[in-house]
């Protein structure tokens, strides 16, 4: 019995993890001031996250694009560029904001 509880309760937590993840991303991109410019089924003044999401898709550019909204750029989507977030959040909330813009 305490076997089948358990094999239950991690089954459980596995179904709840990707939305508390979900919502970690979501509130970290808010904190960051992400949702400023971004919005997350269309174009704001920066693209959507599901776009973001879309194109870089299985291209493994998830330090890239660490890098990227820290640092900010231009090009990628055309000529308005995204000013860089450095120091609004760690770098562990930047990797999970991208985690979750890449989850989209």
């Amino acid at each position: 019995m305490k076997v089948l509880l358990s094999v239950v309760a991690v089954g459980l937590i596995g179904l709840v993890a990707p939305s508390a993840q979900a919502a970690d991303g979501a509130a970290l991109a808010q904190k960051g001031g992400c949702v400023a410019c971004h919005q997350v089924d269309k174009k704001f003044v920066g693209p959507g996250f599901k776009e973001i999401a879309a194109k870089y898709k299985g291209k493994g550019a998830e330090a890239a694009l660490v890098k990227k909204v820290k640092e900010g750029g231009s090009g990628a989507w055309g000529a308005m560029p995204m000013p860089p977030n450095a120091g609004k959040l760690s770098d562990d909330e930047f990797k999970s904001v991208v985690d979750w813009i890449l989850s989209q």
